[in-house]
């Protein structure tokens, strides 16, 4: 079993940057992928990144490519988001998520593929 908590979310400017953490608890950390997704007002939750188990890959969806990074410290159990350059569409719940059907070397899109998500963190951008 594995809980996911995050935090970090808040409000921005138009062009400034936040960090999300989320943390979680369980003794296999390094062998899930873990990713963020988000979901807007009135919008689907909809893949932003994922990050393999050890660290050295990634998958970014298009939308925050070259804006957000992903990263992860496996000793801490922790997954971050450095989120910059926000746009005002980047408004939304983020929620991180450990898929561990990979055995950490998947990285996958689909919200069903993942195993335990997070409760969401508010994230608004103002223009």
């Amino acid at each position: 079993q594995v809980q996911l908590v995050e935090s970090g979310g808040g409000l921005s400017q138009a062009g400034g940057s936040l960090r999300l953490s989320c943390a979680a608890s369980g003794r296999t950390f390094s062998r899930y992928v873990m990713s963020w997704f988000r979901q807007a007002p009135g919008k689907e939750r909809e893949f932003v990144v994922a990050v393999s188990g050890t660290g050295g890959n990634t998958l970014y969806a298009d939308s925050v490519k070259g804006r957000f990074t992903i990263s992860r410290d496996n000793a801490k159990k922790t997954v971050y988001l450095q989120m910059n350059s926000l746009k005002p569409e980047d408004t939304a719940v983020y929620y991180c998520a450990a898929d561990g059907g990979g055995l950490g070397l998947v990285l996958r899109k689909l919200e069903y593929q993942y195993d335990y998500w997070g409760q969401g963190t508010q994230v608004t951008v103002s223009s």
